[in-house]
């Protein structure tokens, strides 16, 4: 009877084999649909597990809200007088002609402020002040995105960033983090900064604050080893690898994506078997860690209360800001072709003012 009861599985093993395999014959082209309201997408070769799986109702939403490009402003005269030579007090656009500058700042105003205008970042009595303090910080965004455009390409490539990519016609983007006050859970353990959901970690029981340990700070990001408990080599609580992966659910909640738009399924931490996302996120994470460190703290001490966190740090990038639920901002418009003196910083524009005015 054991005999023959193998045998009756065995065969039905196999005929369930065919039928899945036919079934799968069956699909013929991707993307299909599964579960019902889902679209797959397949990153990889077939039967890896490589499908990039996307709420229908969701993904159409995020499509409509992206396509929200504003028409570039025409263009202007390239020949005219720099704008230092007609304005004052313009230290990091001075070296544009006059026409070039004064439609970045009509862009601008469309950017970032467009129900304000021009006094959001102006003294309607002396355009030249340094106040209000909006000014002050446009000037470092301004820094900020040409560094961007010219220091990290391996990053934004040539679509690049323009001041619309973040802030999308408001002042302040819509997706921001800064430091969270401790959180405590109603249990006899101390808290640990997680088991507590956090949109930023996909409402994981994950550490809800990853992006102070690696988008601002510097900690390495743990990966699997090579070998079984390689206890010599590599000493790794798990505690760390729980900050990994919570770093790992906020960049797949910022980007609408899963693990395996970057890694391989079978084995995530082979960078030979990953796909190129994976590089560009290596580079994306080093240039938020800059973008926060070297351009936006600095900018706390002149920073309003309602313009800061409830620790009273400034409110911060991460990869939300940007891509706010798609895989490309904007899904990749080239907004910086209209811009072009957003792309570098002019610094070699300047120096040449200088030298000229020297001799």
């Amino acid at each position: 009877m054991k005999i023959g009861t193998r045998k009756v599985l065995a065969l039905a093993a196999i005929g369930a084999s065919a039928l899945i395999v036919s079934g799968c014959d069956y699909t013929e082209n991707l993307p299909f649909e599964w579960p019902v309201g889902h679209i797959s997408e397949e990153l990889g070769a077939p039967g890896l597990g490589m499908q990039w799986i996307k709420n229908r109702e969701h993904w159409e939403e995020k499509v409509a809200a992206n396509d929200v490009v504003p028409e570039p402003q025409p263009a202007a005269s390239q020949d005219g007088p720099p704008a230092s030579t007609i304005y004052k007090n313009v230290p990091v656009l001075g070296h544009l002609s006059i026409g070039e500058f004064n439609r970045i700042m009509v862009a601008m105003v469309d950017w970032v402020a467009p129900d304000k205008g021009c006094t959001y970042c102006h003294l309607p009595n002396d355009m030249a002040a340094e106040a209000p303090y909006t000014k002050m910080v446009s000037r470092q965004m301004l820094k900020m995105v040409m560094s961007t455009n010219e220091n990290w390409k391996k990053h934004v490539a040539d679509t690049g960033v323009t001041c619309f990519t973040c802030h999308r016609g408001q002042p302040v983007p819509n997706y921001t983090w800064s430091k969270v006050k401790e959180r405590s859970i109603p249990s006899m353990m101390a808290p640990l900064g997680q088991n507590l959901p956090s949109w930023d970690t996909a409402m994981s029981a994950l550490p809800y604050d990853p992006m102070s340990l690696f988008l601002e700070g510097d900690q390495d990001i743990r990966v699997t080893g090579p070998e079984a408990l390689p206890i010599n080599k590599r000493r790794v609580m798990t505690k760390q690898g729980e900050e990994t992966f919570a770093l790992m659910f906020h960049i797949s909640k910022s980007l609408g994506v899963g693990c395996v738009y970057c890694h391989d399924a079978r084995a995530f931490e082979r960078w030979d078997f990953s796909r190129p996302p994976r590089v560009t996120a290596y580079y994306a994470i080093r240039n938020v860690r800059e973008i926060n460190n070297d351009y936006i703290n600095p900018l706390v001490d002149i920073l309003p209360a309602n313009r800061k966190g409830p620790m009273g740090d400034a409110l911060k990038v991460g990869c939300a800001t940007c891509h706010q639920e798609v895989y490309k901002p904007l899904f990749g418009a080239q907004m910086l072709a209209d811009y072009p003196a957003l792309a570098t910083s002019g610094k070699a524009e300047q120096d040449q003012e200088v030298a000229a005015a020297t001799e």
